[in-house]
């Protein structure tokens, strides 16, 4: 093997292992994001229930 095959094939290599690398960093990243997204639907959820829970109260004091 010649110093440029060489050189061919260690560039491959690390070419290989940053794409690898950066893949990890860019699944990591969107599990984040959606570990974000599912939490602020969950607390969103439970504000609007509140809420809802709070009108249905009000309405039956109203009625009375």
């Amino acid at each position: 093997m010649t110093a440029e095959q060489a050189r061919r094939r260690a560039e491959a290599t690390f070419k290989k292992e940053e794409r690898a690398r950066e893949g990890a960093i860019a699944w990591r990243d969107h599990q984040a994001a959606l570990v974000a997204t599912e939490e602020k639907t969950a607390r969103l959820r439970a504000l609007r229930l509140a809420r809802e829970a709070a009108e249905k109260g009000n309405q039956r004091k109203a009625a009375r």
